[in-house]
C-alpha cells in the first residue's frame, strides 16, 4: 500500500516536472516581418484573362512629373488612351504580362524603414510630397468593373542579384525582394500592330516614284521627276531605260524590304470630317477649312484641281492583288518620347536640332481592276445538267471558262475588299515614320538606275 502510494507520488512529480519543462522551454518565434514571406502579392489574382486595364506610371526626370502609359478595353476594343485611343493589339500581350505579375511573390523581406525607399527605388511616382530621387515604376491592373487586381511599386535591381528587384505595395512601407522576370513594356510600338502597310515585299509588282515639291505660298507644284519601275520575271526594269543601264539590285531590295517592314513610330488623329471623307474615297470633296489646316500643318495640300499632294512627293506601290498604295511624305517631326509618338507637349518637341527627324506619312489605297482582265464567260452552262462522263468538248470548254471567270470574280472581290479595309484603317490617322525609313523609300533616279558592270552585262 505504502509502496503504491510512493509510486503514484513519483509519477505525479515526473509529470509535473515534464509539464513545467514544456512550459518553460524556448519556443521558435517567427518575427512578424517574415510571416508572409513567400506569399504572392495578390493571391486572389489568379486568372490573367481577368485583366482589362494595365497602367504603368513612371517618373519622367526631364519633365519633373509622372508619365502614365495605359492600355484598356473600351467599347469592345483595346485602345491606348495616352495615344488618342489608338487601337491596341493588346489581348495576348496583356494576358502574358498579367500572368507574369501573378507569379510575383514576397520572396525576401528587406526593410520596414521608410528611409530606405529612396535607395531601393520604390518611392511612389504619384507621391507629390516625395523628393525627385528614388521613384519606382507603379504597375496597376484592373478588372472589367474597375476593381484593382494588382497594384505594386517596382524598384531597383537588388545589388548582386540581377534577377531580383525591390518592390512594395503602395499602401505599405515594407519592402521585399521579388523575382521580377516579367517584361512590362511602356513602348507604344510594342502594344500596336506596327506592320503599317501589311504588304509583303515579294508581292510588289510596280513602284512609281513621283518626285515633286509644293510651293506652300502659291500651292503650285514643282514636278522634278517621275520614275516608273516594274518587275519583269525576277528582274526590275524601267520604261525607256538604256540597255547599258540597270536597276541597282541592292537599292531596290532595300526599298522593298522597308515597305515590308515599315513600322509606325507615332500617330496623330485626323479631324473627324476628314476621316469620314477619306472613307468615302473622295478626299477632295466636302473638306472644311479646319480639315485643310490640319493637312497643311503636316505638309499635305489640296491643289486647285482637287488633288491631294504632299511637300516631299509620293511613292506609288502596286501589289499582285491589284491594290495600289499611295504613300505621301509630309513635314518633318522633331522631338522625342510622347512628342513624337502621340504629339503631346511632353518631350522635346521644340528641339529642332536633333538628328532623329521623323516624317509624317499619309497613306491611301485603291484597287486597280485593269490588273485582272475579265476572262470570257461560258457560252452556256448545260454541262451542269450532265454527269462529267457525258461532257462534250464544248461542255469541257464551258466548264473551264466558268472556273476561270469565278476565279476572276474572287480575285476582284478580294482586291476591292482588301483596299477598302486598308483605307478604313488608314483614314483616321496621320502616321509618323522614322527618318531612316523615309530615306530608304524616298529614292532618286540616280540612286536606282546605274550603269551595268561588265559582270552584269555578261549575265544579261
Amino acid at each position: 500500500m505504502i509502496e503504491t502510494r510512493k509510486t503514484l507520488i513519483y509519477a505525479g512529480v515526473a509529470v509535473g516536472l515534464a509539464l513545467l519543462a514544456f512550459i518553460c522551454s524556448p519556443k521558435k518565434i517567427t518575427p512578424d516581418m517574415f510571416v508572409d514571406q513567400g506569399e504572392a502579392f495578390y493571391p486572389e489574382f489568379t486568372d490573367p484573362n481577368e485583366a482589362r486595364t494595365l497602367e504603368v506610371v513612371e517618373y519622367d526626370d526631364a519633365t519633373g512629373s509622372p508619365r502614365a502609359f495605359k492600355v484598356t478595353f473600351e467599347n469592345g476594343r483595346w485602345v491606348i488612351p495616352s495615344h488618342h485611343n489608338y487601337p491596341a493589339d493588346a489581348q495576348d500581350r496583356l494576358a502574358r504580362t498579367a500572368a507574369g505579375v501573378i507569379d510575383l511573390k514576397k520572396d525576401d523581406y528587406r526593410s520596414d524603414n521608410l528611409a530606405d525607399h529612396e535607395s531601393f527605388g520604390v518611392v511612389d511616382p504619384l507621391d507629390e510630397s516625395a523628393g525627385l530621387a528614388g521613384r519606382g515604376k507603379r504597375v496597376t491592373m484592373k478588372g472589367a468593373g474597375g476593381e484593382v487586381l494588382f497594384d505594386l511599386i517596382i524598384g531597383n535591381v537588388v545589388t548582386g542579384h540581377p534577377n531580383l528587384r525591390y518592390a512594395r505595395l503602395p499602401d505599405q512601407k515594407r519592402v521585399y525582394a521579388t523575382r521580377a522576370d516579367v517584361e512590362i513594356s511602356t513602348r507604344f510600338e510594342d502594344w500596336i500592330d506596327s506592320d503599317l502597310l501589311q504588304l509583303a515585299k515579294e508581292d510588289v509588282q510596280r513602284v512609281v516614284i513621283n518626285d515633286y515639291t509644293i510651293n506652300e505660298r502659291t500651292r503650285s507644284v514643282n514636278r522634278r521627276d517621275n520614275l516608273s519601275l516594274r518587275l519583269d520575271g525576277d528582274r526590275w526594269t524601267s520604261a525607256g531605260m538604256s540597255s547599258s543601264n540597270q536597276i541597282d539590285s541592292a537599292v531596290i531590295t532595300d526599298l522593298l524590304a522597308t515597305l515590308d517592314d515599315l513600322t509606325i513610330v507615332g500617330i496623330r488623329p485626323k479631324p473627324t470630317g476628314l476621316s469620314v471623307t477619306l472613307k468615302q474615297a473622295s478626299p477632295e470633296a466636302g473638306l472644311s477649312q479646319s480639315d485643310r489646316i490640319s493637312l497643311q500643318q503636316r505638309g499635305f495640300y489640296m491643289t486647285r484641281d482637287g488633288q491631294l499632294m504632299s511637300n516631299e512627293g509620293e511613292l506609288l506601290v502596286t501589289a499582285a492583288n491589284g491594290v495600289r498604295y499611295t504613300l505621301r511624305f509630309g513635314e518633318v517631326v522633331h522631338g522625342s518620347g510622347l512628342a513624337v509618338t502621340a504629339g503631346t507637349d511632353e518631350g522635346s518637341s521644340a528641339d529642332n536640332s536633333g538628328s532623329a527627324q521623323n516624317r509624317y506619312l499619309f497613306v491611301t489605297t485603291e484597287f486597280l481592276p485593269d490588273m485582272f482582265p475579265e476572262p470570257a464567260k461560258p457560252g452556256d452552262t448545260d454541262f451542269q445538267k450532265k454527269p462529267d462522263s457525258l461532257w462534250s468538248d464544248t461542255d469541257r470548254d464551258n466548264k473551264a471558262r466558268q472556273d476561270a471567270h469565278l476565279e476572276w470574280q474572287r480575285q476582284v472581290t478580294l482586291g476591292r475588299q482588301t483596299s477598302q479595309e486598308l483605307n478604313t484603317r488608314f483614314a483616321d490617322w496621320y502616321y509618323v515614320i522614322s527618318s531612316e525609313s523615309f530615306g530608304k523609300l524616298h529614292r532618286s533616279r540616280s540612286e536606282l538606275i546605274v550603269r551595268k558592270t561588265a559582270e552584269s552585262s555578261d549575265q544579261g
